[in-house]
Formats: structure tokens, C-alpha cells, sequence
């Protein structure tokens, strides 16, 4: 700039010393037009102010031949040369119509290759459904491209003017309502197998309002007469697990175990056993054990099927305005890999919290099972506004204040984990957070988030809610 400025200032010099440019007459007042008033900056000579009619300027530098540009000031401007680049922003693809192709979520992760990402966000839009269609609801929500929602919410000006604000979200992965549950659960928890075969940890949260197909996504179809679990992503992940099983570098030597249970108001429940509380506490090696809790051995992708439908049938719920029967607690699935101690290891591992013996009867051989990978399947329960509750008694004020505390501390332990700078994960914040802390501790933990939405506009506000909180997640 203040080379530009010198150049400027002695261009100006030369044209003032030229005797074309000596002051005219003044013009007459129909004559008169607005003026320029150019600043001369102070130099060895008085400071000056030059005031130029516009039009007398023009039609006399036209008419003159070309200034001469001294040596001094050519050098200079060979020196400094100035490039002006222009970009243009390409239009977006077209909707995906079912189809979803990778691409990254924001800034930080655009230089890294989306296997080695430690969380992503995923955003899945369900349909409308007959009874909205029927009363013909509006749809405030498009995808625009591979990565982006766009929300369209209604707004009025001063003057009561109706218009749309419309409001863009971007994620690592978009579905559109045309796109299947199993395509969602190819981009989440199937890419995570490797994970857990690799003696990794990998959670899949879903989380969105009542209504948004979370329960759908995770266990199935439920809403028809013929209930449905063997198209969620519970089954899927099951029956792909089985399958790697049957390879025969794992026939033998890997066993499978499932865990169910509930968290509700800060406190467990086991959905295998009956509802029975569990307790929790952190062990003096740090890890947070869960009590009495029963871990089922499963041999079939039909008995992971049985134990959903159990669990999913004693789930505690309540009622809302959106949904009869909406799930108030955060449901954990979880299967763990365990691979057969050999017998000449036997007492050296026999201290260890992550070894157990799997028979209680005295009659069979005593066998230690090590653990291994884990994924744990997490159908979260959204914050509802206060209004969407159907009576405001203090039972259902203490849910909301125990959900809002977990989405927090879960907020910021995936947060945490993103960063990747060894800072310390908060995972004391909650029941959630605590039970869950091998999903955010560790280097070979992964963390899928789905978020789902309703995209009628009744819902709008709690659609904007979940969204908000999903870009709170990934932006820090």
C-alpha cells in the first residue's frame, strides 16, 4: 500500500507541474458538477487540497498525449508487479436421490483421509409419513449436495412479510429420505467391523427428537403389525460380525457377548436381567466397571434378534406430544469380542479386570476369555422442548434436566476425542459418559454420530435444536 501511495502521490506531481492542467475560469451555475476532491499528502513543498470538476478533467486528459513515466518510477513498478486472481464457487450437484458419497465435514478434517477420522457426523432425513401427506405438511428440509441440509424456516418481517431463512448444516455424510437403512448402515457401523476385529473400540450414537425414525434407524421396523428388527443396524452389525466369525482365523478362538441395558435419570438398568440396577464406579486402574451386569453369549444372528426384541419390548417410555409411546431413556447395545486364553497363560492373567471366567459351573473346565473389540450401538433420547411433553409434572422436568446434562458431557467428550492433542476427555460428566469411557479413551476408538430429523415444519424447532447441537459437536 505504500508503494502504491508514493507512486500515486508522485504521478499526481508530475500532473500538477503539467501546464495542460492550470485552473480554468469558473463554470456557471448551470454549468456546475459534482467535484472530486483529491488529498495531497504533505511533501517537502505546502500541503494542498486539489479540487477538479469532473467533466473538465476528463476532456482535457483525453485530449492530451500520454505522460512520460520517469525511469525512477518504472523501476519501481516493474518491481512490485500486482496480480488480481478472481475465484468462482461452483454450483451444487444435484439432490442425491438415495445415493451418498463421502466428502469431509469441516476445515480441520479436510487434509485427512476419511478412514483415519475419529468421529464423523452423519445427518439422515427420514420421509413423510401417510398421515403427514394426508394433511399435506410442508417439507422444510433439501440436500443440496453430497454434504450439506439445508432448512428452510419460516420467518415474518416487521411489516408481517412471510419469507424463509434457510439455514445450512454440513456434515461428513448426508441421506436423503430415499436413501435405505442399510445404505446408512454401510457408511457407519459396517465400516467399523475392522475396528473392532482389531481390538478397537467403536460406538454408533443415533440421536434426534422423538419422531425422527432414531428407534427405525437402530432396531428396525416397529410401527407396522409385523415387527420387524432384522433390517436395523442392530441386526445388520450382528449379522456381519457372524460372518467375519466364520472365516477360519476366528472360528475357534473368538466368542461373541452381548450387553443390554438403559439409562435413565442417571441410573442403569440391565435389559437383560429384568431391569435391575446396576451400579457403577471407577476402579483404582482407572477403568469404570459396571456391576452385575449380564453379559449373554450369543451364537446366531436370530438370538441377537431375541435379546433386542426383549430389551426393546421393558424400554422405559413415556408420553409426548409427537409420539404415544416415545423411548426417555438412552438404550446401549453393546457386543464384545472375546478370544480364548490359552490354558499355559492361565497365571499370568488371572489379575487382570479385562480377563473373566465364563463358566459357573464347577463341573466344566475352567476357561478365561480375554476381551477384545467392542461396539457399543447407542439410540440417544433428545431433549424435547418443555411444551412437547403432554403435563409439565416434576418427574418430567427431572428427565429433561438428566438428558441435557448427558448430550452436554457427551458434547464435550467427542470433542475432546476430535481434538486428538492428548487434552483430557471429560467423561465423568454423566452416567452416559462414564459407562461409555472406552469409547473416547484409547487410539483405536471411533465415534459415529447419525443425527435424524423430522422434516415437517411443526417439528421445525426441535429439527433446529438437534441440528444446532450437532454443529456444536464438530465446531470448536
Amino acid at each position: 500500500k505504500e508503494i502504491l501511495f508514493n507512486l500515486v502521490f508522485e504521478l499526481n506531481n508530475e500532473l500538477r507541474s503539467n501546464a495542460v492542467f492550470k485552473q480554468r475560469a469558473p463554470l456557471t451555475n448551470q454549468q456546475v458538477r459534482p467535484t472530486a476532491a483529491i488529498p495531497i499528502p504533505s511533501s517537502g513543498l505546502s500541503s494542498s487540497r486539489l479540487t477538479l470538476d469532473i467533466d473538465t478533467l476528463e476532456r482535457e486528459y483525453n485530449s492530451r498525449p500520454p505522460p512520460t513515466i520517469s525511469p525512477q518510477i518504472l523501476q519501481k513498478i516493474q518491481q512490485h508487479p500486482v496480480s488480481i486472481q478472481t475465484t468462482s464457487t461452483p454450483l451444487p450437484p444435484p439432490p442425491l436421490n438415495g445415493s451418498v458419497t463421502a466428502t469431509t465435514a469441516h476445515q480441520k478434517k479436510t487434509a485427512m483421509h476419511r478412514s483415519e477420522q475419529i468421529t464423523q457426523l452423519l445427518f439422515r432425513k427420514r420421509p413423510l409419513n401417510k398421515r403427514e401427506l394426508t394433511k399435506k405438511d410442508n417439507d422444510v428440509i433439501t440436500i443440496p449436495n453430497r454434504d450439506h441440509c439445508l432448512v428452510h424456516v419460516p420467518k415474518s418481517k416487521v411489516d408481517l412479510t412471510k419469507y424463509f431463512d434457510n439455514q445450512t448444516f454440513k456434515f461428513d455424510y448426508t441421506f436423503d429420505e430415499k436413501a435405505s437403512t442399510e445404505l446408512v448402515y454401510h457408511y457407519t457401523a459396517a465400516s467399523l467391523i475392522d475396528t473392532i476385529f482389531n481390538g478397537g473400540h467403536a460406538t454408533v450414537f443415533a440421536y434426534g427428537q422423538t419422531g425422527s425414525g432414531k428407534t427405525f434407524t437402530m432396531g428396525g421396523d416397529l410401527s407396522s403389525a409385523k415387527i420387524d428388527y432384522s433390517h436395523g443396524i442392530y441386526a445388520q452389525t450382528a449379522r456381519d460380525i457372524f460372518h467375519r466369525l466364520s472365516q477360519p482365523q476366528y472360528r475357534s478362538s473368538v466368542e461373541i457377548f452381548v450387553t443390554f441395558y438403559e439409562i435413565y435419570c442417571g441410573k442403569v438398568f440391565d435389559l437383560l436381567n429384568n431391569k435391575k440396577r446396576l451400579r457403577v464406579f471407577e476402579d483404582q486402574k482407572g477403568l469404570v466397571q459396571v456391576c452385575d451386569r449380564k453379559e449373554q453369549q450369543v451364537k446366531s444372528v436370530h438370538h441377537v434378534l431375541n435379546i433386542i426384541q426383549h430389551g426393546m419390548s421393558i424400554r422405559r417410555s413415556g408420553t409426548t406430544a409427537a409420539n404415544s409411546n416415545s423411548s426417555r431413556s438412552h438404550a446401549v447395545l453393546q457386543v464384545i469380542l472375546k478370544s480364548v486364553v490359552p490354558a499355559s497363560t492361565h497365571s499370568n492373567v488371572l489379575s487382570s479386570s479385562r480377563y473373566n471366567n465364563n463358566s459357573i459351573n464347577p463341573a466344566v473346565p475352567r476357561r478365561l476369555m480375554k476381551e477384545g473389540g467392542k461396539m457399543s450401538l447407542i439410540d440417544l433420547v433428545c431433549s424435547e422442548r418443555g411444551k412437547n411433553t403432554s403435563s409439565g409434572d416434576s418427574l418430567q422436568r427431572m428427565e429433561g434436566s438428566e438428558i441435557n446434562k448427558s448430550l452436554l458431557a457427551l458434547k464435550e467428550c467427542i470433542r475432546a476425542l476430535d481434538r486428538d492433542d492428548g487434552s483430557h476427555v471429560p467423561f465423568r460428566g454423566s452416567t452416559l459418559t462414564k459407562v461409555l469411557r472406552d469409547s473416547f479413551i484409547g487410539d483405536k476408538s471411533k465415534v459415529y454420530i447419525i443425527v435424524m430429523v423430522s422434516p415437517i415444519h411443526s417439528d421445525i424447532k426441535n429439527t433446529m435444536n438437534a441440528l444446532r447441537y450437532a454443529d456444536r459437536v464438530q465446531n470448536y
